[in-house]
């Protein structure tokens, strides 16, 4: 295969991959990153390449199975940051200004395969990017071109029917949310019944309520406005396993914490979309319970949400989004929390930063980490006190 063009970095891994006799795929937690492995998973798989794939939650999980004693002609192959990943049999997709899935689908390309757009355009959704913006114009381009993607009004779900889909995304924050006999008592002047047969009128409608109750609520900050705007319009994907790209990435993002094997399969294009419903329901129930029934705390340039119990990175995600007065937010829970921010600089030197700190204020914490995009997240001792968790936080930010 011809390397012009390609960097010596990125015909170096090309080669490598090409060669290898079974590869290890070490990813991150999150929508972007599972989105990228499906990518290579689904590449690696027509080259008839053996391989297997393992979300790993942290940087510490991922580093301890890179330094694993490998057969040779293996190859790993790193989504996110882990320590020593610099051997040459290890590949680490890892830009810090840039999502994993478009690292991912320039390797993929120059493997010689074409990469499903709307898997890619997902991953870029969920890791908070803009679908056919910059880099990724050519992705939406080819998928429109294909048939794979529509404009309509409406919101982003992944699923036919808005009470179903509107109850538990993770995308917006309303008073209904997390509740489906409220989002269907809120949608009752537009929904009527199971029905789910709707014209673009009725859809600019359950828009228009939609907008109007998450901008409106009571908690709700300048911020929301312009982050349920980004969930107004949605590109639908006629042909995919979601209604809405929106959508497909809030069931990525969801799978990747609640059900890894799920969403390993998921974003591989494997039919497991009923599996992947259930876990994405659980999961953005649970967040938007925990985001209503938690303490928060104001701090200069930090909101704290305090929860007995919920996926931490949602909550951090949606009170950033929707709720916080603050540019960054930290939510913790029972042994874990997460940071999100409104800033577009990576977290992943902050969050290394914060794990450092909090490690010296509590050496018994046994802390780990993990940060892309926007994004941290910290596993700790259950026992180590919240203000210590708050005081490490503050002081690296």
């Amino acid at each position: 295969m011809s390397t012009e063009g390609r960097s010596a970095e990125s015909a170096s891994a090309t080669n490598t991959l090409e060669s290898a006799g079974f590869v290890r795929l070490l990813t991150r937690a999150d929508g972007d990153a599972l989105a990228a492995s499906g990518l290579l998973a689904s590449a690696l798989d027509d080259s008839e390449t053996p391989f297997q794939v393992t979300v790993a939650p942290t940087v510490a999980a991922r580093s301890k199975r890179v330094h694993r004693p490998a057969s040779e002609g293996d190859v790993t192959v790193v989504v996110g940051t882990a320590d020593a990943a610099d051997a040459a049999d290890v590949i680490q997709l890892a830009a810090p200004d840039r999502p994993a899935t478009l690292e991912a689908v320039d390797l993929v390309r120059d493997l010689d395969v074409t990469p499903d757009p709307v898997v890619a355009l997902a991953g870029i959704v969920a890791s908070g990017g803009e679908p056919g913006a910059g880099e990724s114009e050519w992705l939406e381009t080819a998928a429109r071109e294909q048939g794979l993607l529509e404009q309509r009004p409406g919101v982003a779900i992944p699923t036919v029917d808005p009470v179903d889909g509107l109850a538990h995304s993770t995308r917006l924050h309303a008073p209904w949310s997390g509740d489906r006999d409220a989002t269907r008592e809120a949608l009752a002047d537009v929904v009527d019944g199971d029905h789910t047969d709707f014209d673009p009128e009725d859809h600019r409608a359950i828009a228009s309520l939609v907008a109007l109750d998450v901008v409106g609520a009571d908690g709700a900050t300048d911020a929301a406005a312009k982050t349920i705007g980004q969930a107004l319009q949605p590109s639908v994907t006629p042909d995919g396993p979601f209604e809405t790209l929106g959508g497909f990435a809030d069931v990525l993002e969801a799978t990747a914490s609640a059900a890894p094997g799920t969403g390993v399969a998921l974003a591989m294009g494997h039919d497991v979309r009923e599996r992947a419903l259930e876990g994405w329901r659980e999961y953005g129930r649970r967040a938007q319970v925990a985001l209503r029934d938690g303490s928060t705390g104001r701090y200069d340039g930090l909101f704290v949400v305090g929860i007995d119990d919920g996926p931490v990175d949602a909550i951090a995600r949606l009170a950033v989004a929707y709720r916080s007065p603050e540019p960054t937010v930290l939510a913790v829970g029972d042994g874990e929390a997460a940071i999100a921010t409104r800033e577009a600089d990576s977290l992943g030197a902050t969050v290394e930063a914060v794990a450092r700190e909090l490690a010296q204020r509590a050496p018994e914490a046994d802390v780990d980490y993990d940060g892309g995009q926007r994004r941290g997240y910290l596993q700790f001792d259950p026992d180590v006190d919240e203000t210590t968790i708050i005081a490490a936080v503050r002081e690296r930010l």
